[in-house]
């Protein structure tokens, strides 16, 4: 198997970020144009009160920065150590597929209790993969 085809869902999950990126300035613009949002506000972040689906869709941005750090960390370990097999990119994929999927969840109709779940589950995805590169480590 490739090392390389590991960074594959790595590259995805950058192109996420940078799409909910884009998406959280599209909303930020429509707040100032549509909904009298002042512009001062993204001064200080004061200065009136953001419609929710700016809130909402800023939240999530940050969150693209919160445990996905971890995602991005250990693909690179995987990567530079040559763990590269059919688990770890099974994990990797799945792992992407459930972000997206909360991205799904999180920027439509934002139910709580599915996003948690989904949200869970990419912990789990992580936990599994640091766990096997941790054993990885220890048996060479």
């Amino acid at each position: 198997m490739q090392t390389s085809w590991i960074l594959y869902p790595m590259f995805t999950m950058v192109l996420l970020t940078l799409m909910i990126g884009l998406r959280m300035l599209q909303l930020r613009f429509r707040a100032v144009y549509q909904d009298n949002l002042d512009p001062v506000y993204f001064k200080l972040n004061r200065g009136g009160k953001p419609p929710h689906y700016m809130t909402q869709a800023e939240q999530h941005y940050v969150n693209l920065f919160e445990s996905p750090v971890l995602f991005y960390v250990v693909v690179v370990l995987i990567y530079v150590m040559q763990l590269v097999d059919l688990f770890t990119l099974t994990l990797a994929w799945v792992y992407v597929v459930s972000r997206l999927a909360h991205a799904h969840v999180h920027l439509g109709n934002n139910a709580i209790l599915r996003r948690r779940n989904i949200f869970l589950m990419s912990i789990a995805l992580i936990a599994t993969l640091w766990s096997y590169v941790f054993i990885r480590l220890i048996l060479q």
